[in-house]
């Protein structure tokens, strides 16, 4: 059994990373999308303060464009720590939300400091020796590990709770909403348990993924902690597949549709696929479009209704 667990958690890596791959792959494959333009945009610089841009100066097509990296993380970083646009939009579900995903932040850095303990584990320096650093890895790691999962299981049990209350999430909750919450209460609450009664110090998590960064599938003498890594890895590899990956996917909405305001000056890969999306067929059933018979929107975009008027064409 042991070796079909730590070939599971292969698998699931495998999974995972795949997973992300391919989604990120479909992204950039699509066709172009509308772009928004939706001010402010946060490279702007100090534009961004009032909602300006590139484009109120004159001639900016001569200009060099100047991007700010400190606008963006200065949108970015309270958004991702803090969810500032729930809290300014939806204080009621932030109560919940936040203690959610800070919960599966403090997990995620709880990984991590576990795999750092593995590694030096197998360098010969594990947690416990005289090496500090070691040993401050072994603080945070019990430190990081019991609150994200206590923080986690809150969050996921108030907005379960929340989606059956609250009418204006309930009508756009899923099956899939529910399950997703429930599958991280259960496994965040099988974390607590195995941490409270089989691995206080998490030094059989450590041994573990030190056997399977070796590629040693040693015995898992505890039935709970097995259930526990069953339950963990299977998660992970779910994420990726569901609405959940939006946890990397932000990334290209922010970036690539919010604050996408790149000219499209001497770019040969935009009008390529300007060109593309142009030919594609007419579907709306708007008066204003489908009324002049146009087959396709290049046909659309460089129709002059006024022109056709005055000439006397419809």
């Amino acid at each position: 059994m042991s070796l079909v667990v730590y070939l599971i958690t292969y698998l699931a890596i495998i999974v995972f990373i795949s997973a992300i791959i391919k989604r990120i792959i479909h992204y950039l494959t699509n066709p172009l999308h509308v772009r928004w333009e939706i001010y402010p945009v946060a490279h702007a610089g100090k534009r961004a303060s009032y909602g300006g841009g590139y484009l109120e100066e004159v001639d900016w097509w001569q200009k060099e464009r100047k991007v700010s990296l400190i606008g963006e993380l200065k949108v970015m970083i309270p958004e991702i720590f803090l969810l500032k646009a729930v809290w300014e939009n939806n204080r009621s579900l932030w109560f919940f939300t936040y203690p959610f995903h800070l919960g599966l932040y403090l997990t995620s850095a709880f990984f991590v400091l576990l795999i750092l303990g593995a590694i030096g584990q197998l360098s010969g320096f594990p947690v416990g020796s005289d090496v500090p650093l070691m040993n401050a890895v072994g603080a945070l790691t019990r430190l990081a590990g019991p609150l994200g999962f206590i923080l986690t299981i809150i969050g996921a049990l108030g907005l379960i709770i929340k989606r059956i209350t609250d009418p204006g999430l309930r009508n756009y909750s899923t099956v899939s909403h529910f399950f997703n919450l429930i599958l991280f209460l259960v496994t965040m609450a099988i974390a607590l348990i195995v941490w409270l009664s089989v691995d206080p110090t998490f030094a059989m998590a450590r041994t573990f993924l030190a056997n399977l960064i070796s590629f040693n599938p040693a015995k898992i003498s505890r039935p709970m902690f097995l259930l526990q890594v069953l339950l963990m890895v299977l998660t992970i590899a779910y994420i990726p597949l569901t609405h959940m990956s939006h946890f990397f996917m932000k990334y290209f909405l922010y970036h690539d549709i919010r604050w996408g305001d790149e000219p499209n000056i001497n770019t040969p890969k935009t009008d390529k696929k300007i060109a593309v999306v142009l030919n594609y067929p007419v579907t709306w059933s708007a008066p204003h479009i489908a009324g002049h018979g146009k087959e396709t929107w290049a046909e659309v975009a460089t129709f002059n209704p006024v022109a056709n008027l005055e000439s006397g064409k419809e």
